[in-house]
């Protein structure tokens, strides 16, 4: 080979590999934003840990490791100590160490955990339909009260995630005859950003039919085109920025205390669970439920259902007491 040709050859492989910071940013994207900040959030912690006991963070002793989540048993639940193992993993891996968090002594350490402390995770309360009519009730007058009933009846209907219906936008929604179309961009399940639509019928009550509220917002509050769910100020004008994810959780609360219901039991995955489980009650099928919510998993879907079926089809009742 010619020395002309090397050196085509070279350039044509320096133009083909991409510079190393594009690798780490296509790295950064394979998680979602909000794994990422747990991951940094735990990581953090763990650091913070090890220079208290003056211990080594990275590269970290499999016995280091075991000895902070035993000591994290006292202020942490089972599902964030393994979140904290997530991110020493991610954190090992990002170096090419190989994690201790793959090591004997920290995997019994952590099954024991699981055995003494359990893994039945602490769950929001189903908002169910007859709690969404009382929700709908209870809202304010004006703009945030047209905001909130858009919010939490179209969430309720779509059985859609918190972060899923602040990331919605006004040209992610077609009206039309039968109903409303919402195109979901990208989800938990859709990192890929592959999409999915999902159909919202009309309702047999104007106030409560979740198309024609969300119409009712969207020309209340002039909003064509961006965020469909906004912050108001102390002066009820709309803000350009969406709301978060916490303020979702955080209007559900608020309508949640106001029809008589105890706040600290529901959320934002309360509007989700809410339809899983009343679809369970009125007799729809698993099939039906999943295209709604997008599970891929139909045991968790089913564990929704049994939910919704323990009065309806308990054995006790048939017994004549």
């Amino acid at each position: 080979m010619s020395d002309e040709s090397s050196i085509t050859t070279s350039s044509t492989r320096a133009e083909i590999i991409p510079p190393l910071e594009q690798v780490r940013e296509f790295i950064r994207a394979s998680k979602a934003d909000s794994t990422l900040r747990g991951y940094q959030s735990d990581w953090k912690d763990f650091c913070g840990w090890c220079q208290a006991h003056g211990v080594c963070a990275l590269p970290a002793m499999p016995e280091t490791v075991a000895s902070y989540i035993a000591e994290c048993t006292a202020r942490l639940k089972v599902g964030s100590i393994q979140r904290r193992l997530n991110a020493i993993t991610e954190a090992h891996k990002a170096i090419g160490h190989e994690s201790p968090t793959h090591s004997a002594i920290v995997m019994n350490t952590m099954k024991g955990i699981r055995r003494m402390l359990g893994t039945a995770p602490a769950q929001k309360a189903p908002a169910l339909t007859d709690d969404i009519r009382a929700m709908v009730d209870a809202a304010d007058a004006g703009l945030i009260g047209l905001r909130d009933r858009a919010l939490i009846l179209l969430g309720f209907a779509g059985a859609f995630r918190r972060s899923e219906l602040v990331s919605l936008d006004v040209g992610d929604c077609v009206f039309g005859r039968d109903g409303l179309t919402v195109l979901l961009r990208r989800s938990k399940t859709d990192q890929d950003a592959n999409g999915r639509k999902i159909g919202i019928p009309y309702g047999s009550n104007p106030e409560t039919c979740p198309v024609r509220v969300l119409q009712e917002w969207l020309t209340a509050s002039a909003i064509s085109a961006g965020a469909v769910f906004r912050p108001l100020n102390r002066h009820s004008q709309i803000q350009t920025a969406r709301l978060t994810p916490g303020q979702v959780a955080r209007i559900v609360k608020k309508l949640a205390e106001r029809a008589g219901l105890d706040p600290e039991k529901y959320a934002g995955h309360s509007l989700r669970a809410g339809h899983a489980t009343s679809a369970a009650v009125a007799g729809a099928s698993e099939r039906s439920i999943m295209n709604q919510t997008g599970h891929r998993s139909v045991q968790m879907v089913r564990r929704y259902i049994r939910d919704g079926s323990l009065f309806r089809e308990n054995s006790a009742g048939k017994l004549g007491l």
